[in-house]
């Protein structure tokens, strides 16, 4: 019985990730909850919050730890798993030298903000 509900979440996240790999190729938008959020309000909330640190997707207190795809990769948990997830959770709560932001930006500004990071983090900064 439990072997059911994993093969129906490998399934799901097999068929999302075929989704993503379809619209990059083909340059489309994606439907989904967070990207489904303007990319360009995204853009002007991370420049306001966010590129003091991060310009370009770089990180200058933790050069390694970027928000290129293969250090969101790397370092931020689950990423494999549940990518807009694990970036919602990095901007909500922060880790060693990030601050939090679930006190700082709306839901729907972290929403906007995981979108453009995602987004960029695929396409290149």
């Amino acid at each position: 019985m439990e072997n059911v509900g994993y093969e129906e979440n490998l399934l799901r996240l097999i068929l999302v990730n075929l989704l993503l790999v379809i619209a990059l190729l083909f340059n489309l938008t994606i439907i989904y909850p967070a990207l489904a959020a303007e990319t360009s309000n995204g853009r002007k909330i991370f420049n306001a919050n966010c590129a003091a640190c991060h310009i370009g997707g770089a990180n200058i207190l933790v050069e390694h730890k970027t928000l290129q795809k293969s250090g969101l990769s790397k370092y931020l948990e689950n990423y494999e798993i549940e990518y807009i997830q694990a970036i919602i959770n990095q901007i909500q709560n922060g880790k060693s030298t990030m601050p939090a932001f679930e006190n700082k930006l709306s839901e729907q500004e972290i929403l906007e903000v995981t979108a453009y990071v995602f987004q960029k983090a695929e396409t290149g900064w």
